[in-house]
């Protein structure tokens, strides 16, 4: 199975959830397996809006806006 990179399309996106992190690597059969196991494992901004900065507040991140994530095929990550 491969690997996938998953990434906010725009570096500043208020809604990507690993603010330290600029992406994620998982494994999926395809681009479409890797953004559902995304957005399964973050389904919505941790720690809310700017106005309501309360963990899990926040609506439903990336689920509606398929062009807000970039999702590429990468290299097999080192090993933690």
């Amino acid at each position: 199975m491969p690997w996938f990179a998953v990434s906010p399309r725009d570096p500043a996106d208020p809604r990507w959830p690993l603010p330290e992190q600029p992406r994620v690597t998982l494994k999926a059969e395809d681009a479409d397996e890797a953004r559902e196991k995304f957005l399964e494992a973050y389904p919505s901004r941790p720690f809310g809006t700017p106005a309501s900065p309360v963990a899990d507040a926040g609506d439903a991140g990336f689920a509606g806006d398929r062009d807000a994530l970039e999702i590429v095929p990468t290299d097999t990550p080192p090993s933690p």
